[in-house]
């Protein structure tokens, strides 16, 4: 079976793995419902770090940029479902269900759920789905199961019905502060302009205005800056920065930063006197 395994197309699906990973520039189209069966899991946005381990549940908000971690338990496991509430699967079950918002959410965009019976049962009566491979789980019995974890996920917590059922696109925030915040991870321009809430040409204009440079030569500056800055005051090896700076290779962040600043990142590495 392949890792991550699809159970349910495009809604449920099973990761398992047996050494640590770390994804840089995930994005979450949709809200994301994660059940931890082994091994630990960890989020990071620009927002808030979360880590949580085996039986644990957690809620991530839709529209966002982050890195995910996976690290396997002491016996070498790690497994995790994740089920992705698309918007159109959320508005048929709020019109099923008779479900609607009664207000903004104004909470964090990610959650940790709270365990109680309800939810411990529903996350042991998918694990055999999951690690079969769904083979004896019908499309319909897979919404079923979707349809049981939002009921019990608003039974735990009534407030997420606006976390929820909230389908109003991503409003025009501030792009400056966005972009000082996230402009580390590696994702199309096209992506960073749906995340502000503006169509391309409409970012991209907005862009200049607030950094008088064009978007992708400002995110090769400010990723140059900021890995001269992480290897002169925090004795960061370049080999160990590059991809958390958004270069896909270390010979082209090396390329680029020789460019900018007349020497290779080894070679400013080798400058350094280090503390004793």
């Amino acid at each position: 079976m392949e890792s991550p395994a699809e159970i349910l197309p495009g809604v449920i699906f099973y990761s398992y793995l047996s050494r640590q990973r770390r994804q840089k520039a995930c994005f979450w189209n949709h809200h994301t419902l994660v059940l931890q069966v082994s091994g630990e899991f960890t989020l990071e946005t620009s927002e808030q770090s979360i880590s949580m381990g085996a039986g644990e549940m957690l809620l991530i908000g839709k529209n966002q940029l982050g890195t995910l971690t996976k690290t396997p338990g002491e016996n070498g496991s790690y497994e995790t479902i994740v089920i992705s509430l698309q918007e159109d699967l959320m508005r048929k079950i709020a019109l099923e269900e008779k479900i609607t918002s009664v207000g903004k959410y104004i909470g964090r965009p990610n959650l940790l759920i709270p365990s109680n019976e309800f939810l411990q049962g529903y996350f042991q009566s998918i694990v055999p789905y999951a690690r079969s491979s769904g083979a004896s789980m019908t499309d319909e019995m897979g919404i079923l199961k979707v349809k049981e974890g939002i009921k019990l996920l608003l039974l735990a917590l009534p407030s997420l019905r606006n976390f929820l059922f909230d389908y109003a696109e991503p409003y025009k925030i501030d792009l400056e502060k966005f972009m000082l915040n996230n402009f580390q991870f590696n994702v199309p321009i096209e992506k960073f302009a749906q995340l502000t809430g503006r169509s391309l040409a409409g970012f991209k204009r907005d862009f200049q205005k607030a950094f008088d440079l064009p978007p992708r030569q400002w995110l090769l500056s400010k990723r140059l800056d900021a890995a001269k800055f992480l290897i002169e005051n925090k004795h960061q090896r370049p080999s160990a920065i590059y991809l958390e700076l958004g270069f896909e290779s270390l010979s082209h962040f090396s390329h680029s930063f020789k460019k900018k600043y007349g020497l290779i990142p080894s070679h400013l590495t080798k400058r350094i006197v280090r503390p004793e």
